[in-house]
């Protein structure tokens, strides 16, 4: 027997107390209705309603029912709704891993979208690399990650993507920082600074093949995985990095220029399992490629003085 729904015509008679109304409130006939009562008593073994006068009467077990049945019946709303709402991806927990050199105002804001969002989604957030997402991802250990393209993985699903444009990081003092923008070709004789291949594969051959395309043969591959670590490789003229602006604004020793015909961007997206995916997934990967590109304005050009000024941004110059 479907107790549920015997409850349920039970407490709508039991409000009506008339098996017309009550099956007109429920959009059924009367007779199916009667019956559905009928088995439900035989089912607890005792009358609920009593029938001997004019209008029927809730009998002493009835009157204790209807409290216990509205009970249940509430229960059960609550549970569909939850239900609901995890199959929504509104509620529950979100594994979702970002790059470590996501800037905090970017995180900020990426977590404040969420909980305007998705008020009732716990992000049980994890700073760890492309490499390291993609390894997870396939443990089932993370339910959606932002990895950095070129990613080739049939098993996965990827959301928006966005272009953050890349340009050379390099020492205020070098005579490179003279010029306005610069030629991957001008890089000739200096060394790279990249992170390790494993922290993104793709990205790390990209790179590798676009300065090989464009006559730039680094005469050594420098490993950096934060991005601290990576500026104080180029102050110590340990070599040029391919960095979005917003890292050397870090630092007003170091200085970023814009590489001709912009061969470089670096594309984010979200990717997430394509088999069983958590219901929130994709809703994070729509949020995440909104925030990223807010953060992500397209660089100004830059007129350069006539004599680089070093430390002019931090110092007013004497009177």
């Amino acid at each position: 027997m479907d107790l549920l729904r015997h409850l349920r015509y039970f407490v709508v008679v039991a409000e009506e107390l008339h098996f017309g109304h009550a099956a007109e409130r429920l959009g059924i006939a009367q007779p199916p209705l009667s019956q559905g009562i009928q088995r439900l008593e035989r089912e607890l073994s005792i009358d609920l309603f009593d029938r001997s006068r004019r209008r029927i009467e809730l009998t002493p077990a009835g009157r204790l029912l209807l409290d216990q049945a509205r009970g249940l019946l509430a229960a059960e709303e609550r549970m569909r709704t939850l239900m609901r709402m995890v199959r929504a991806g509104t509620l529950g927990t979100l594994r979702a891993g970002v790059p470590p050199e996501t800037p905090a105002v970017t995180l900020q804001a990426l977590l404040n979208r969420l909980a305007e969002r998705v008020p009732g989604l716990d992000i049980d957030l994890q700073e760890l690399t492309t490499g390291e997402q993609l390894r997870m991802l396939a443990e089932a250990r993370l339910d959606v990650g932002l990895l950095q393209q070129p990613v080739t993985a049939s098993d996965l699903r990827f959301g928006p993507a966005v272009q953050t444009r890349l340009g050379v990081m390099m020492p205020r003092e070098s005579p490179l920082a003279r010029r306005s923008e610069l030629a991957l070709a001008d890089l000739a004789g200096h060394d790279l600074i990249l992170p390790p291949r494993a922290t993104a594969p793709g990205w790390h051959d990209h790179v590798m093949d676009v300065c090989r395309r464009s006559g730039f043969a680094p005469a050594r591959i420098r490993h950096a995985r934060n991005a601290e670590f990576l500026i104080g490789l180029v102050l110590a003229g340990q070599g040029v990095a391919f960095e979005p602006e917003s890292t050397a604004r870090r630092e007003p020793r170091v200085v970023w220029r814009p590489l001709t015909d912009h061969p470089l961007c670096r594309t984010t997206s979200a990717a997430w399992p394509a088999h069983a995916p958590h219901p929130a997934a994709e809703r994070f990967a729509d949020i995440a490629a909104e925030t990223l590109a807010a953060a992500t304005p397209t660089p100004a050009a830059l007129t350069m003085p006539a004599a680089p000024a070093p430390w002019a941004i931090v110092f007013a110059p004497r009177q």
